[in-house]
């Protein structure tokens, strides 16, 4: 299993992207993923999963905005500075 930190850069990586596109609100949305919390400087930590917890986040995303959410999560993977195996990265997000 992956340690948590990568999954919360990641995490941390997908929220400063969609705080680009939406603002505030994705911070928002963020906080109503179970498994996570956003501190002030909007850096996001993880419990549990962290792979079940990004792809709820996603999932948040997705749900309000659609698939261009789905895309913008995406590109903010690919930006963030990890290295994540493809059997690590959540489906969603491949």
């Amino acid at each position: 299993m992956m340690d948590s930190n990568v999954y919360s850069t990641i995490a941390t990586h997908i929220v400063r992207e969609q705080l680009v596109v939406i603002g505030p609100l994705a911070v928002d949305q963020a906080k109503r993923v179970t498994g996570i919390t956003v501190d002030a400087s909007n850096k996001v930590h993880i419990k549990d999963n962290g792979k079940e917890v990004v792809t709820r986040l996603v999932k948040q995303f997705e749900k309000l905005f659609g698939a261009a959410s789905v895309e913008v999560c995406k590109e903010a993977v690919k930006e963030a500075p990890v290295t994540i195996s493809d059997k690590d990265l959540p489906d969603i997000l491949k």
